[in-house]
């Protein structure tokens, strides 16, 4: 299928719950490990959030922000919403998106026994005592392999959900139009939903309809807090930063069991990502039916394809064709943080280069990288 790039489908206005969006890009979230050491939003990250913004990308999603004091935190120098502080460096973030137009939603996100760097506690938390696989990712300021989780109890479940409303609430004061909560890639919430790291016996465990249990927890919680009218979408992958091969073992028919639960909970959007995969290659399921358009059949609610979305062809034919509302860009944006300006200018985009995240997937490498690209 060919496209007239003039006229890209993407750079057309779009809703999302109760938000008008400019048009359908949207940046994806992405770990830069910048804030300062207690959890901070550093002004460098206020730069780099801005200029998403004047590059006129519709909504902007932010890195993963932890939810806690406990057993939330995945890296050190994450950022996080759990105190006055972290309030008050994201809302200079907020105040300088929404003066360039854009709209911004805060990810929430609990790493459960994915975390390697956890300024709060040395042990970790999983719904079950399995090691994850792969090793700690050094791009994150990780080595060696994962420890081996806690069972979370009754109590703790509780107590991360508790973590999840709370820091929703901080997100409204910081001035963030919604949240997401982080239910992909590998995270808690995924490892509850994950067949072979959720092996218990309770009510959380079991069949897909019990193992999505938590992430239809945390939503309705969030929207029974903050109202019908705030923002709330979840993220979701089949895919994990340390698994990138797992597929649900129901296919399509574990899809809708997970995408109707969420609808119930009152989500207001579903994000389906493609962890380390192309959409093209993780979106596929029985029948040739897309991940992305089943979600869309199933709850009516608008939907987020991710995935090598910079290939503009591709993301073009996925809105087109009905398989998504938006599209989230990751290496695509880093390389091109103007990247709908220079759509809509018929400009050239960037190369991503994976030297940008070298040897750590900070702002300040990046910013050295491009320096050293214009010598």
């Amino acid at each position: 299928m060919t496209h007239d790039i003039t006229a890209h489908p993407a750079l057309r206005p779009e809703r999302l719950g109760r938000l008008t969006l400019a048009n359908r890009f949207a940046v994806a979230p992405m770990t830069r490990i910048s804030a300062m050491p207690d959890g901070t939003p550093s002004a460098e990250m206020t730069d780099y959030y801005a200029a998403y913004a004047r590059g006129g990308f519709g909504l902007l999603i932010t890195e993963g922000t932890y939810t806690d004091t406990l057993y939330s935190q995945g890296y050190l120098n994450q950022p996080g919403i759990v105190s006055d502080g972290h309030v008050a460096g994201w809302r200079r973030i907020t105040e300088q998106v929404h003066s360039a137009g854009s709209r911004i939603v805060l990810q929430l996100m609990h790493a459960g026994a994915l975390s390697q760097g956890n300024r709060y506690r040395d042990d970790t938390v999983g719904p079950s005592a399995v090691p994850p696989l792969g090793v700690k990712m050094p791009e994150y300021g990780g080595s060696g392999g994962w420890p081996t989780p806690r069972a979370m109890t009754l109590a703790d479940i509780e107590t991360a959900v508790d973590g999840f409303v709370r820091s929703a609430v901080r997100a409204r004061e910081a001035g963030f139009d919604g949240v997401e909560v982080h239910g992909a890639n590998g995270y808690l919430v995924d490892q509850f939903l994950t067949d072979y790291t959720n092996l218990r016996e309770d009510s959380y465990g079991g069949p897909v309809a019990s193992r999505v249990r938590l992430a239809a927890e945390v939503v309705a919680a969030i929207r029974a807090e903050l109202g019908a009218d705030f923002c709330v979408g979840i993220r979701l992958s089949q895919t994990k930063v340390n698994d990138f091969v797992h597929r649900w073992p129901g296919g399509a028919h574990d899809a809708k069991v997970i995408f109707a639960a969420l609808a119930e909970a009152g989500a207001s959007y579903l994000h389906i990502a493609s962890e380390g995969r192309d959409w093209i290659e993780t979106a596929r399921l029985d029948g040739g039916v897309t991940i992305t358009g089943l979600a869309r059949q199933v709850t009516g609610l608008p939907v987020i394809a991710n995935g090598g979305m910079h290939d503009l062809g591709q993301a073009a034919q996925v809105l087109s064709d009905g398989h998504a509302d938006l599209v989230s860009v990751g290496r695509g944006a880093l390389a091109n943080p103007d990247l709908p300006r220079r759509l809509a200018q018929g400009l050239p985009l960037e190369e991503f280069d994976h030297m940008m995240l070298q040897p750590m997937a900070t702002l300040g490498n990046a910013r050295r990288w491009r320096q050293a690209a214009r010598v």
